[in-house]
């Protein structure tokens, strides 16, 4: 669960730094587009990471 938790705060750290970054060099406003991705990415992916890390130590 700790490892899950940690993985999960690095997919959202580099989320939350990268999309803003990406949206201005794409000419978009950084602040109405990354909060959408950001909860969206790190839901998903702390979903993935959960599973699969169970799916790894029980199989």
């Amino acid at each position: 669960m700790l490892s899950a938790m940690l993985l999960n705060l690095v997919v959202g750290a580099a989320v939350g730094m990268l999309v803003p970054l990406f949206l201005q060099k794409m000419g978009r406003d950084p602040a109405i587009g990354s909060s959408v991705l950001l909860t969206f990415t790190t839901d998903s992916m702390g979903f993935l990471i959960f599973l699969g890390m169970a799916t790894v130590f029980l199989v």
